[in-house]
């Protein structure tokens, strides 16, 4: 089966983390921060559970490495799922890949 196409997920988190490295400490601070990192968290999630099963993903919680790092740490998660992605069957990946739209989808900064 074809892999997956990421490049929607990918421009998606990337336009989220960009927002959040461009935040002011005033926003990052009522919310926009706490709201990237647990989509962060959320998309960390999938690709372990992509590439190590279920069991293990619930127990590797991304740490909050605060406010001004939560960009950086949304686009190291995204990237680390589309990886995830690309390297599992199309089967496998494109349920994740759809529930990773969606969370992004939700977040509003």
């Amino acid at each position: 089966m074809p892999r997956v196409d990421t490049r929607s997920l990918t421009d998606a988190v990337e336009r989220l983390a960009d927002r959040l490295r461009a935040a002011p400490q005033s926003a990052l601070t009522r919310g926009a921060a706490a709201d990237g990192l647990a989509l962060a968290r959320e998309l960390a999630t999938l690709a372990q559970r992509l590439e190590f099963g279920a069991e293990t993903a619930a127990r590797r919680t991304l740490p909050d490495a605060g406010v001004f790092a939560v960009g950086d740490q949304l686009a190291v998660a995204g990237h680390d799922l589309v990886a995830a992605l690309r390297a599992a069957p199309g089967e496998d990946a494109e349920p994740v890949l759809e529930e990773a739209l969606r969370a992004v989808e939700t977040v509003r900064l």
